[in-house]
């Protein structure tokens, strides 16, 4: 008998922290690695955030917190919703977890029966459909290619529902491909949902200040005000405050499901930690103009990748509306031989040479659902990001 629960058979490890902890292994190893994998941002998090973390500490606030997040934040992500999103909640509507990644996993073991469908545009983040199986839920993944944007389409979406679905996820801006709906994209998608009033919406809205030129953010509860009560809205701090490793994220959603996904938090790992909620409190209610400031500089990077991704023979490479990541196309480059005779069949094959032929490394397109594509992170300097593009495109030019 296998000590090992069998739910841990329906899901696999993360493979974008896969791929980091190997780059982060062959550096040890003394090879001259760039990691593109990872989805954090490069820049600090801003003194006035730190400086609100040492004085919680100073002051004592290093005890546990209500389950739901200390009063001070709860309030501050009620205004932010409110300012940012015109979207009213009360305080009973609204959960602090311990990164956005707890607060999804949480939505789904607290609403999910077995059997329940999850709807998922392909490509998707890594972790939505293991999350949906471990609460037995079954994805359903609509493929959402290039020639869409990477957005799902009205049809598509009508065509996927059925009884069993219970939600529709929506990542806009989008990991991995940069996508953003609009306004009116969302209203074309809500005016399908308005039919099928069983099925719950979850967007994950991490990515929403990390948008270009001039791209407007919507979130759907905000564009079809109909959808409000039945839509769980998913954001956090780690992206626009760069504050990945203080873990801390936030929904706003209809009160029995915050409720439920509170419940799940106090039998697991209770509050977040205080001094993050502390820090988080003042990077929602502080100064935000360095926000703006960092999207133009990702954007920088964006145009130099793309540009010069687009020099590579074999690759396409879309422009994205948002976040920090490119998913470019590697169809070309499929049926190559790399200089020591390996056939290139697969966007993971294509991966394993950039890493081992050029020390580059990405994110092969299966993990994210969506084929022959795969993931670069620009969140890193601008030299780097030219040195790494540049071996890419040496790595193309020898495949034969």
């Amino acid at each position: 008998m296998s000590v090992i629960a069998d739910r841990l058979s329906r899901i696999k490890p993360s493979p974008t922290l896969a791929v980091t902890a190997k780059a982060a292994q062959l550096k040890e190893a003394g090879r001259d690695i760039i990691g593109l994998g990872a989805g954090e941002p490069d820049f600090d998090t801003p003194d006035n955030i730190k400086d609100a973390a040492i004085k919680a500490i100073r002051d004592g606030q290093t005890k546990y917190t209500p389950v739901q997040g200390t009063r001070a934040l709860v309030e501050a992500v009620r205004n932010k919703f409110k300012r940012e999103n015109g979207l009213d909640y009360a305080a009973n509507q609204i959960v602090v977890g311990t990164g956005g990644k707890q607060v999804l996993y949480n939505a789904f073991m607290a609403t999910l029966n077995p059997g329940d469908e999850v709807i998922i545009p392909a490509p998707y983040w890594v972790s939505y459909p293991d999350m949906a199986l471990l609460a037995e839920g079954v994805p359903v993944f609509v493929e959402a290619g290039r020639e869409t944007g990477f957005k799902i389409q009205p049809a598509q979406l009508e065509a996927a529902i059925t009884p069993r679905t219970k939600w529709l996820i929506l990542n806009s801006p989008s990991n991995p491909s940069g996508a953003a709906y609009s306004a009116a994209e969302l209203r074309a998608l809500a005016d399908v949902l308005v039919r099928h009033p069983h099925v719950l919406v979850l967007t994950d809205d991490m990515y929403e200040h990390i948008l270009f030129d001039g791209f407007e953010f919507a979130t759907i509860a905000q564009v079809a005000p109909e959808l409000y009560d039945r839509t769980l809205t998913v954001n956090g701090v780690s992206k626009a405050y760069s504050m990945t490793g203080w873990r801390i994220g936030y929904a706003g959603g209809p009160a029995n499901i915050i409720k439920a996904m509170t419940a799940i938090q106090s039998q697991s790992t209770s509050n977040p930690s205080s001094v993050s909620q502390a820090a988080a409190v003042e990077a929602l209610n502080g100064p935000q103009d360095f926000i703006a400031e960092r999207a133009a500089r990702f954007q920088v990077r964006r145009d130099l990748v793309v540009r010069l991704l687009n020099q590579a023979p074999g690759l396409v490479c879309p422009v994205p509306e948002g976040a920090f990541y490119v998913y470019p196309s590697c169809e070309g480059v499929l049926g190559k031989k790399t200089p020591s005779g390996q056939v290139i069949g697969s966007s993971e094959d294509f991966a394993t040479y950039l890493l081992e032929h050029v020390g580059i490394a990405v994110v092969h397109g299966a993990a994210f659902g969506l084929d022959p594509y795969f993931r670069i992170s620009y969140a890193t300097a601008d030299e780097v990001l030219e040195e790494a593009c540049g071996r890419i495109a040496r790595a193309c030019n020898e495949l034969v």
